[in-house]
């Protein structure tokens, strides 16, 4: 008998926190092309740094079993070296929090933004798997048991096929194929060591599906053998990384369901 996925609705940090990218910020590897003016940055996005507990509030009827929430590598590790432990400290109290819910909680530690000291082509560079390594350790130590699982790449996919493919992330490059299949190689090393790592490798979550926010395609993922289903998004957010749809909107300064959760009802 299969057992059905578990459905979790995803948090993308940088497009919902806000704080991100302007001066006395943390910066991402968007923040060169924000600043010349090519797209706009987050900005205060929809302010969850201060408020994820009200939104919350509002997921955990919704059916879902949980949410996927992206951990920033610029918040946590803003300059080389440089741990924030306080903002380590936020996640978790977030990652608590929903969990007294009777959500199940997994954390995405990489995302689509990462920190503008790795450099635009992170995934291309030699130098940068060890620092993820070591980057990734960090956080699972720091999390203890506290969450239900851990995903490494938010999107690793759309990662790689944005910025080498589709020029609409960084690096900014259009069919560099070479480039792809290189990055694309690095990033399955890390995954794999890490994968192999006693501390990290029984955390992680393998066998998952990323989803819009679309019922056909929900009752569809809702089939496959996996483990997390993760439904893009809780909150659409803002800036260059964001949904292009939320199951919760922020109307007034108060949040709310979005008038027609349509995928909810393949939950049932």
């Amino acid at each position: 008998m299969t057992t059905r996925p578990f459905v979790l609705a995803t948090l993308e940090g940088y497009s919902v926190e806000g704080g991100f990218d302007r001066p006395y910020e943390p910066a991402t590897c968007f923040s060169p092309t924000v600043s010349l003016g090519r797209h706009a940055g987050p900005g205060d996005a929809d302010g969850l740094w201060r408020d994820y507990e009200r939104v919350l509030d509002l997921a955990a009827p919704l059916g879902l079993d949980g949410v996927r929430l992206g951990l920033e590598w610029a918040r946590l590790e803003p300059h080389r070296d440089q741990f924030d432990d306080i903002a380590m400290a936020r996640y978790l109290e977030v990652i608590r929090y929903a969990r007294s819910l009777g959500l199940r909680v997994s954390v995405a530690t990489i995302g689509e933004a990462w920190p503008a000291w790795l450099g635009l082509e992170a995934w291309l560079l030699p130098w940068v798997a060890p620092r993820v390594r070591h980057y990734v350790r960090r956080v699972v130590a720091s999390l203890g048991d506290e969450v239900d699982g851990v995903v490494l790449f938010a999107e690793r996919d759309s990662i790689l096929r944005r910025g080498f493919l589709e020029a609409s992330a960084p690096p900014w490059r259009r069919n560099a194929q070479l480039d792809f299949a290189s990055a694309s190689e690095q990033v399955q090393r890390i995954i794999a060591d890490l994968g192999d790592d006693p501390e990290v490798g029984p955390r992680l979550v393998r066998r998952t599906r990323s989803i819009d926010l679309d019922q056909l395609a929900l009752a569809q993922a809702l089939s496959e053998d996996v483990t997390e289903v993760y439904v893009r998004a809780l909150v659409k957010g803002k800036g260059p990384t964001a949904a292009n749809n939320g199951l919760l909107v922020k109307h007034g300064g108060e949040w709310r369901v979005a008038p027609e959760p349509d995928v909810l009802e393949a939950l049932g």
